[in-house]
């Protein structure tokens, strides 16, 4: 027998179990998060590589459509060019497309699962590349003289290339495999209404690009009751551990669950262990995305910023917008407005326009014009009334223009007024407005922006008797984000979604 502690020649040691410490749960942690960022970098690396392969053959693509097609007999050609007196301007076309879309972080891993936004900053990319480019050869002088009927063509190809392949890569990347791991793992500290309704958005689909491990019990503030299917990782003294354990990538604290020393040093914490981290405003339950951190006399304040349709410019903008559109939308529908007109006298004798009061910009009322979907007498109880589903009071061709939007083509006269806008939240009736604003939380701030015909709110499905409080949601998040490219959206987005539930 050999004695204790001794090691026999020839024998291997026994294997004694290794402990689990804060160290080693670091160093496992830290490993982690290096296999995850290389991968990352594989991705990126690869992903850049196709993006510059896609643009290059697309440029070539738009010189043989320019060159040596139909398209040749357009314009003032220079003879003398061929292809190989391209390659220069194709090279740097290529460059510049490529600054463009990694300035716009299209190759930011965050963004891979986020397809919508993936599109939309291709096309924003490819419209500024048209102009940009065009511009600076022109500036430059650059021999031979670039071809504006190329540049155009070569934005469209390119946006077309770029859109396809991008789709393609979303379509491998949103599964399971490559999804979880692109997904950044997010552990809430604290719990609040706000809290559930973003994890819902966001965690809806398969392309979502967050996912909740749990939530760590707070110090203080109230109980809360978290959803069935988001578990409670433990309580604020076990932090560190549970950050490690979980792998987690985003804090979210909300804002009052800790003490101020708490807060300081979970920060600190997340600066530590390489974690990105959040606060959940308790306060600021609306309009998130306008605050601004100001300065007042060296002391640090946040408060709510000015929203993109306070600025003088895009104002004017989106009013030059409304004019011609309206004009152009009288003219283009006044022989639908003039037959959907006799069609409501034939059925319902009386006046075809329907005037009707309306609360719009700053609260100001004004009358918005109708198609007359109901009967005349439809209100002569002087109560007013929702209109619901099958309504007795509609006329057999009011149905039909209530799908299609046909009643509310008159409009276009409010918006050449002044009184609405083509896109914003719809505008509501006075008596109603009363209740709303009390029962509603800040129902009221959908007044400073003016009334449209259509809104985000419509053609996410939230029209006629649905959720008002989704539908505020909407209009809120519309005011808050509002560019052109929305409204366009919006616009185009208005002649397919007619019916849904928001």
């Amino acid at each position: 027998m050999n004695p204790p502690n001794r090691v026999v020649v020839g024998e291997p040691p026994l294997a004694r179990p290794t402990p689990v410490t804060a160290d080693s749960s670091e160093s496992f942690a830290l490993r982690h998060r290096h296999r995850t960022w290389v991968a990352h970098q594989k991705l990126v690396a690869a992903s850049f590589v196709g993006d510059l392969a896609v643009v290059l053959l697309s440029l070539m693509v738009a010189y043989v459509i320019r060159f040596e097609t139909g398209f040749r007999e357009l314009g003032v050609i220079d003879p003398l060019i061929e292809v190989r007196s391209y390659f220069g301007h194709v090279g740097l076309g290529c460059c510049f497309m490529m600054f463009l879309l990694t300035n716009a972080r299209l190759h930011d891993p965050r963004n891979y699962l986020a397809i919508r936004k993936t599109l939309l900053t291709i096309v924003k990319s490819c419209a500024f590349w048209g102009v940009g480019f065009l511009g600076a050869a022109l500036v430059l002088k650059i021999n031979p003289p670039i071809s504006r009927i190329y540049c155009a063509i070569g934005a469209i190809t390119t946006m077309v290339g770029m859109m396809f392949w991008r789709w393609v890569l979303y379509c491998i990347l949103r599964r399971p495999p490559f999804a979880n791991a692109l997904r950044q793992k997010v552990v809430f500290i604290g719990w609040n209404d706000e809290c559930e309704r973003v994890v819902r958005r966001f965690s809806d689909g398969r392309s979502h690009q967050l996912s909740v491990s749990g939530i760590i019990a707070p110090t203080r503030g109230e109980a809360f009751t978290p959803p069935s299917d988001v578990p409670v990782l433990g309580s604020y003294e076990g932090l560190r551990s549970i950050l490690r354990s979980t792998g987690a990538d985003i804090v979210m604290a909300v804002d009052g669950s800790l003490e101020r020393h708490e807060m300081l040093e979970l920060v600190e914490t997340c600066g530590k262990e390489f974690i990105d981290f959040k606060l959940v405003p308790s306060c600021f339950q609306i309009l998130v995305s306008t605050l601004r951190l100001e300065s007042l006399h060296g002391m640090p304040v946040l408060g709510i910023g000015r929203m993109p349709l306070h600025h003088a410019f895009n104002n004017a903008a989106k009013r030059l917008v409304d004019i011609l559109g309206s004009i152009f939308g009288m003219i283009v529908f006044a022989p639908v407005m003039a037959i959907f007109a006799l069609l409501v006298y034939l059925e319902s004798p009386g006046k075809v326009l329907y005037r009707q009061r309306r609360i719009g910009l700053n609260g100001r009322p004004f009358h918005i014009l109708k198609i007359r979907s109901m009967k005349p007498d439809s209100e002569a109880s002087g109560r007013v009334g929702w209109t619901v589903e099958n309504d007795p009071r509609r006329l057999r061709v009011g149905a039909l223009m209530r799908a299609w939007n046909i009643d509310e083509l008159p409009q276009f006269w409010n918006v050449l007024k002044g009184d609405m806008s083509l896109v914003g939240p719809r505008p509501e009736r006075p008596e109603f407005i009363e209740d709303f604003k009390e029962s509603i939380p800040h129902y009221n701030v959908r007044h400073n922006i003016k009334p449209g015909v259509t809104g985000w709110a419509q053609v996410n499905g939230c029209r006629g008797d649905t959720d008002l409080g989704e539908r505020v949601k909407f209009d809120l998040d519309y005011i808050e984000n509002w560019n052109f490219l929305l409204d366009f959206q919006i616009m185009f987005m208005t002649f397919y979604h007619r019916k849904g539930a928001c």
